[in-house]
């Protein structure tokens, strides 16, 4: 099945899809961890029953969203030893420290509080029950920063040298490699639109049930208007300064990688006096040129320089041999950006809505909000795919070539794991999905049940059933 396939490229489609299905996850549970700290902590300083309604109805999402994204992380780190062991030989001893860190540091951090955040309100008291929350969302953004950290170094590598004799590289400046120069801009611009996608996917959820409720004629809890009016609050405020460090972001990109951003905007020639906008085209990378272009004059040197008659470098400066696969960083790029200014337009929409009054007796907006729910986990992966394969043909921007980074196995093997994790992640994950989206159908009630701690009931170990108890037989002796 596999005789002629090649290796490398089954072994890049591996770790797409695996980090693809793992990160919808984080992209949820970073955002979500914030809304219920911030929700409890209007519980504890209102006494509203709606917050702790909503804590209690969001929490159990979030911990089966947790599971799902620690588990499917795991995964990760195991093909840096079998399907990429060259990259981590080399890059090892730069990118080890920072991942061991966001083991050690922030996954702790979550882990440790994790437990007293889900079952520990009516057991540790309000305050540190309080600091747990704060710990959770704390620990989830801190993850992202070490992670972040390490990719970042990979597009943007810095304060290290290479070993001549063993091609290792070598730290020199350990706030470098952390700090690299593009860090900071995708570190706001991840974190961001992780808020992003929680406010959505609690938006259409909301939405959802406002819908149910307008078709039933029945009234709809405070609850349900009081996650709506949230998320809408998030939209409206979240979508434009996202668009703002997608710019700085985009500026600061095209200072570092210049041919991802060249891919970005369809620019196969160069531009000496302005260049334009494309905002539709088929990319030819074959005749090095974009077929049926729609754009508008000089508007992309106008975005990425601020100028309208800046020149702007094509990929006709770029070597064949290291151009990225253009078509795939041009649509998912327009994918991002079109989801990201239809949140703005519905961020908008809803501050429209609530100034007239109507924002939950809008049942347009509301389905609106309802087809939104997932665009930010589409956006976010669209701008997975962006980022990464405009990195192409590189793992170390620059340094480090993909076809360099590969373990030397054979296509059979790599292929037939590549089935065995498709197969796995879509039945477990799957499952687990369903069984969200099973939770979400409900709408919060007014006495929204808690979590069930384990000791509320009897311990059964697995294949144990406790003795029946004889009618006549006393159940306290001595009494």
């Amino acid at each position: 099945m596999f005789d002629n396939a090649d290796a490398i490229l089954l072994a890049r489609i591996q770790f797409a899809f695996t980090v693809s299905f793992h990160f919808l996850f984080p992209a949820f549970t970073i955002g979500l961890a914030s809304f219920l700290a911030v929700l409890n902590g209007l519980w504890l300083w209102t006494r509203d029953h709606k917050y702790l309604d909503l804590f209690r109805y969001w929490v159990k999402i979030f911990a089966l969203a947790f599971a799902m994204g620690v588990v499917s992380g795991i995964v990760m780190s195991y093909q840096f030893g079998t399907n990429w062991s060259a990259f981590s030989d080399k890059a090892g001893p730069v990118i080890g420290g920072p991942m061991a860190y966001e083991v050690l540091s922030a996954f702790f951090l979550e882990a440790g509080f994790l437990g007293i955040m889900l079952f520990g309100r009516d057991r540790v008291g309000p305050t540190l029950h309080m600091i747990a929350c704060g710990a959770v969302a704390l620990g989830t953004a801190f993850s992202a920063f070490w992670i972040l950290s390490v990719n970042s170094w990979m597009h943007t590598p810095a304060g290290f040298e290479i070993d001549a004799v063993t091609g290792q590289f070598l730290p020199t400046d350990f706030w470098q490699v952390i700090f690299n120069p593009s860090f900071p801009y995708r570190l706001m611009h991840t974190v961001t639109a992780a808020y992003l996608t929680t406010a959505f996917i609690v938006g259409g959820v909301a939405a959802l049930h406002l819908l149910r409720h307008r078709h039933r004629r029945d009234r709809v809890s405070p609850a349900t208007r009081t996650m709506f009016s949230m998320a809408m609050w998030m939209a409206a405020i979240f979508a434009p300064v996202q668009i703002v460090l997608g710019d700085f972001h985009g500026i600061n990109t095209l200072e570092h990688q210049p041919a991802k951003v060249m891919a970005m905007e369809g620019h196969f020639e160069s531009h000496e006096s302005g260049a334009p906008l494309y905002l539709f085209g088929i990319p030819n990378q074959a005749e090095q040129r974009l077929d049926y272009a729609i754009g508008i004059p000089k508007l992309s040197s106008l975005i990425l320089k601020h100028d309208l008659n800046a020149p702007l470098a094509g990929l006709d400066t770029i070597p064949r041999e290291d151009q990225p696969p253009v078509a795939i960083v041009f649509w998912s790029f327009r994918v991002m950006v079109a989801l990201g200014f239809a949140m703005l337009g519905l961020g908008v929409w809803s501050l429209v809505a609530r100034w007239r009054g109507v924002l939950f007796d809008s049942p347009l907006l509301h389905r609106a909000a309802l087809i939104m729910a997932p665009s930010g986990l589409i956006a976010v992966l669209a701008g997975w795919i962006t980022t990464e394969v405009g990195r192409q043909p590189f793992t170390v921007y620059g340094y480090l070539r993909t076809a360099d980074s590969a373990a030397p196995l054979d296509a059979a093997a790599v292929g037939a794991s590549l089935i065995a994790f498709i197969v796995v992640y879509f039945t477990v994950f799957g499952a687990g999905t369903y069984y969200i989206l099973r939770l979400m159908n409900r709408a919060p009630s007014s006495a929204e049940p808690r979590l069930k701690d384990v000791t509320d009931s009897p311990i059964r170990t697995a294949g144990t059933t406790p003795a029946l108890q004889h009618p006549t037989q006393n159940p306290h002796p001595g009494e």
